[in-house]
């Protein structure tokens, strides 16, 4: 598929979560649903990500939005993670340790580490820096390690509002940018 851009109709897609199976996109359509697309959940500044959205998801749920973190990992280390950070998200994440919606979507991985964090590195030290106060350590890796985020806010006709594919792992809306689009 093409990559999705701003009036597209967001794709028919069948898939789980870390604690529910065979989830499909037209039927989850309910208000503003926001796809917040990540890399896997024992990558550091991801999970920190995870956190800020679940201490802020009250906002979402006053816009009448929720959310979807879409993760290269398999439920049952999203599961055990969660567990040992004593967890419970107020949102689902979606598993994709095959990639399919990864591919689906057509968000691309960087050609490289070095490009993966090129011209951000030290925003990208000082955000782990942040997580690893919050006791957050790097877990087991899953996927694809050179794996860009992506945003998608779709409303419940399944109409794209927003795409964003980022350009390296630190361009992507604040989560004060994305309730100000909702």
């Amino acid at each position: 598929m093409t990559k999705l851009n701003t009036g597209d109709k967001f794709p028919e897609i069948t898939f789980n979560t870390a604690y529910k199976t065979d989830l499909h996109t037209p039927e989850i359509f309910h208000g503003t649903t926001v796809f917040w697309v990540l890399r896997y959940i024992g990558c550091t500044v991801c999970r920190y990500d995870v956190k800020l959205l679940a201490e802020r998801y009250e906002e979402f749920r006053r816009k009448n939005a929720q959310v979807f973190v879409l993760m290269q990992s398999d439920a049952s280390h999203v599961q055990d993670n969660l567990q040992k950070t004593d967890t419970v998200l107020p949102f689902e994440i979606i598993t994709d340790p095959e990639q399919k919606i990864y591919q689906l979507l057509d968000i691309q991985p960087a050609e490289s580490m070095e490009a993966l964090a090129e011209g951000v590195g030290e925003q990208l030290r000082a955000k782990a820096r942040q997580a690893r106060l919050c006791g957050f350590s790097h877990g087991d890796y899953e996927g694809n390690e050179q794996q860009l985020p992506a945003l998608f806010i779709v409303d419940e006709e399944g109409i794209v509002k927003c795409a964003h594919y980022a350009k390296n792992i630190m361009d992507m809306p604040s989560i004060d940018e994305v309730l100000a689009l909702l």
